[in-house]
């Protein structure tokens, strides 16, 4: 009910980020030519990018949501981590763009106008910031990627604030772009961390919140459990983890006995709330086929 819950509540959020920042790029392409501004005309292409990842990241996590089949049998919930690499990379791609743009801003420096900026940038941190907020209480890694898209529109909007503040009393040409360079370089970091993340996910890395070893031993410690061996953790997409194992029997006389033991390994499992687990249980005197 819970994971329902929240991928219901990701698809909301995205689809409110993609129709918010898709109206903003528009009236930010017709601001920016009408007021002259190169640096806000730079910014639409930016923000453009931005709307067409979110809408591919909408679509994913919609797609998410479809129950499993022959073709995926644990479903699509990884769809939703493969919008959060597409985005990932889309990001970088943009800020490296920036920082292109930056560079050539402090070689060649250029006037802007003080006062379009000071009025766009406030629009622009009002309708950036509440769609930052509205996908920072996101759980899904869909939607934390995404929201430093945003986060990204916020501070540069708020750069763009600075400066046509200081524009106001003094003619600084580089001050613009030295802070975009400072706010990217701290998206960039951030957006590593974040695709460090999801590829950890993809390679089906045990998550971080999750003891392999603690699980193991205590299975091992469970009453006619002789040994545990090919465990295996990963997540689907961040959010929901799957477990499987195979466990080794020994003394088992009666069927009720291995019904017991079954019974309080899923007790102990059902602990760690992972949405798929699978145990292969195998008696004194079989022999594992993948030894």
């Amino acid at each position: 009910m819970g994971h329902h819950h929240d991928h219901h509540s990701a698809g909301k959020n995205l689809k409110f980020a993609f129709f918010l920042n898709a109206a903003f790029t528009i009236f930010e392409i017709i601001g920016g030519i009408y007021v002259n501004s190169v640096a806000i005309v730079s910014d639409a292409v930016h923000d453009l990018g931005d709307t067409l990842s979110l809408g591919t990241s909408w679509y994913l996590q919609k797609k998410s949501h479809q129950a499993s089949n022959a073709r995926f049998s644990f479903g699509y919930k990884r769809f939703s981590l493969l919008g959060a690499l597409i985005n990932s990379l889309v990001l970088i791609g943009g800020s490296v763009y920036v920082i292109i743009e930056a560079v050539n801003r402090l070689i060649e420096p250029e006037h802007s106008d003080a006062q379009g900026m000071m009025i766009f940038a406030i629009i622009g941190v009002a309708v950036n910031g509440v769609a930052a907020f509205k996908l920072s209480k996101g759980t899904s890694m869909n939607e934390k990627v995404v929201s430093w898209h945003l986060i990204e529109d916020v501070l540069g909007w708020v750069a763009v604030l600075i400066v046509a503040i200081i524009l106001q009393f003094k003619d600084i040409h580089y001050l613009d772009p030295a802070l975009s360079l400072l706010i990217t370089s701290f998206i960039l970091w951030n957006v590593f961390k974040r695709l460090k993340e999801t590829l950890f996910i993809f390679l089906q890395g045990v998550p971080e919140e999750l003891d392999l070893d603690e699980i193991e031993a205590r299975l091992s410690k469970l009453q006619n459990v002789a040994s545990i061996h090919h465990t295996h953790i990963w997540s689907l997409e961040g959010t929901d983890h799957v477990f499987t194992t195979h466990i080794k029997l020994k003394n088992i006389n009666r069927f009720q006995q291995l019904m017991d033991v079954k019974k309080e390994v899923k007790a102990v499992l059902q602990e760690y709330k992972f949405d798929h687990y699978t145990v292969e249980t195998e008696l004194d005197e079989e022999t594992c086929d993948l030894l």
